[in-house]
C-alpha cells in the first residue's frame, strides 16, 4: 500500500463532495418526487429500490439530503409494514380497504415532503416509524 506523501502519483479516489445547499434541497426534492413516481408507476414495489440507491448514493454528500434520503426510506418501509398488515386483516375484510389506501397515503407522504424539501424545511412525516434517522 501507497501513503499520501508528496510527489506520489498513486491514484486516491475521491471522497464525496459536499452540496451546496441549493443543490441539496433540489436532490432532496428529486428524492421525493422520483420515490413517489416509481411507487405509482410500479404498483408500489419500485419505490423502495428508488429511495435505497438514492440513499446510499448520497447519504454523505450533507445533512439535508441524508434527511430527506432517510425520509424517503422511511415511508417505503412503513409502507411496506402497513401493507403486510393489511394483507393479514383481509380475513376479516378491512384489509382490503387498507391495502388499497396504502398507496395512497404513501404517494401523499412524498408529495408533501417534495414541497417542504423543495421549500428547504425540516420535516419528518407523520404516521411513520422512523427506522433509518
Amino acid at each position: 500500500m501507497s501513503q499520501n506523501i508528496p510527489g506520489d502519483t498513486t491514484y486516491a479516489p475521491p471522497g464525496p463532495t459536499a452540496l451546496s445547499p441549493e443543490e441539496e434541497r433540489t436532490w432532496a426534492t428529486l428524492t421525493h418526487v422520483g420515490v413517489g413516481a416509481a411507487t405509482v408507476l410500479s404498483a408500489g414495489t419500485l419505490g423502495f429500490f428508488a429511495a435505497l440507491g438514492v440513499y446510499l448514493l448520497h447519504k454523505d454528500r450533507g445533512p439535508f439530503i441524508r434527511h430527506n434520503a432517510a425520509n424517503a426510506m422511511n415511508i417505503q418501509l412503513n409502507m411496506l409494514m402497513w401493507a403486510a398488515i393489511s394483507v393479514v386483516l383481509m380475513l376479516v375484510l378491512v384489509g382490503f380497504v387498507l391495502l388499497a389506501a396504502v398507496p395512497i397515503v404513501g404517494v401523499v407522504l412524498h408529495v408533501v415532503a417534495a414541497i417542504k424539501a423543495n421549500r428547504g424545511e425540516w420535516y419528518d412525516p407523520p404516521l411513520t416509524i422512523r427506522f433509518i434517522r
